[in-house]
């Protein structure tokens, strides 16, 4: 983490990570953490992902969301046909895939599979993907959509343009993967659909982490690196809480005034019930595939509402943490100016949305049966 945090400032400013981040990243092999033993991976479980990924959030935002994607996409590549896996991971054990489930792209069938055509933006981590996992409409001979798949491609095939320039996770290059009439074969496609409700072939029939509910997955981990963004905070504040004074009153620490010490309390309550939420979702979701018992849509709903509900009190604790430092946090050399611009832009992530989340578990709650999003 220390590598992370010396690096954070330069890797904002710069709008991209610098090599010795992605050489950290790469030594604590992050990308390896949900990728089958026998291909060299950790093959760990949900929680241990969100874990891991606010730690290092704690250190630089940025790159907690790059390694965090390259995670949990990899484990999406292993619901594939294991020829595609093998394809991945039996050349190389320390692939990264980047992905964008949005299906922005069409597919045509021909002959051993389809040819794709489209742009993926918002892409994290894009220029250091070897493969990228896309979201597309399969057509039918006549154009009629027949299907939501994510499909499979190497980086080397597809093109990249510079298009992220955002306020905050400045330095994640989310940018834009774009092809044209690029051939996929068969066994590099995933239905959606099938997947949401964990119909898909699998390589793995044995092993818990490949069970994982798939909507569920890929939404609580994106809660992950916001939860460490506002422990970072959170020890800022308090270490500077020591020795900066409470300006235009008699107090010289901050720390002895009550009203700053009620703020902080406030903070620290609100990062331990997202904390709570975010390891209960968790571990429900692990707990599940461990069993082999499928996540009832009420369940899904609920872990759905419940990530967007954990990020929500951390940015409110953020909120908190930034009126008690004062207008310093905004100073441009300040930590935590970027950690709150990192923050309100991963939050913003559309699997993070919460009235989507709170919808979805309010239909079930009332039982409405109406889906309104795959990824539950």
């Amino acid at each position: 983490m220390s590598i992370l945090r010396r690096h954070a400032a330069e890797n904002d400013a710069a709008g991209e990570l610098s090599t010795e981040t992605m050489q950290a990243l790469t030594g604590s092999r992050v990308s390896r953490l949900l990728t089958p033993r026998p291909y060299g991976g950790q093959q760990a479980d949900l929680r241990t992902l969100t874990d891991v990924s606010a730690q290092l959030a704690r250190g630089d935002g940025s790159a907690a969301w790059v390694g965090m994607i390259f995670a949990v996409t990899n484990w999406l590549t292993c619901l594939f046909p294991h020829q595609a896996v093998e394809e991945v991971f039996g050349v190389d054990p320390d692939a990264r895939v980047s992905g964008v489930a949005a299906p922005t792209g069409t597919a045509r069938p021909v002959e051993g599979g389809w040819r794709l055509t489209g742009r993926w933006s918002y892409a994290s981590g894009a220029p250091h993907a070897t493969w990228a996992a896309l979201g597309a409409m399969l057509t039918g001979l006549d154009g009629h959509i027949t299907d939501q798949a994510l499909v499979l491609a190497p980086a080397s095939q597809l093109g990249l343009e510079r298009t992220w320039d955002g306020t905050g996770m400045r330095a994640t290059r989310s940018d834009t993967f774009h092809a044209e009439d690029v051939f996929i074969p068969a066994h590099r496609v995933l239905s959606v659909p099938a997947a949401s409700q964990g119909v898909h072939v699998a390589p793995f029939p044995g092993e818990a982490l490949y069970r994982s509910a798939f909507g569920p997955m890929l939404i609580l981990c994106l809660a992950g690196p916001v939860l460490g963004l506002g422990r970072a905070a959170l020890e800022l504040v308090i270490e500077q809480a020591a020795v900066k004074p409470l300006a235009f009153t008699r107090y010289a620490r901050q720390a002895d005034a009550v009203i700053v010490q009620t703020q902080i309390a406030q903070a620290a309550l609100q990062l331990e019930a997202a904390e709570f939420l975010i390891h209960r979702a968790a571990a429900e979701v692990d707990e599940g595939a461990r069993v082999d018992r499928p996540l009832t849509m009420a369940a899904r709903t609920r872990i759905r509402a419940q990530a967007g509900y954990a990020a929500q009190q951390v940015l409110q604790a953020l909120q908190t943490l930034l009126d008690t430092h004062g207008a310093g946090s905004f100073s441009a050399s300040s930590d935590l100016q970027r950690i709150w611009r990192d923050a309100n832009t991963a939050a913003r992530h559309a699997g993070l949305v919460p009235a989507i989340g709170y919808e979805a578990f309010g239909k079930s709650l009332l039982g409405n049966d109406e889906t309104i999003s795959l990824m539950l």
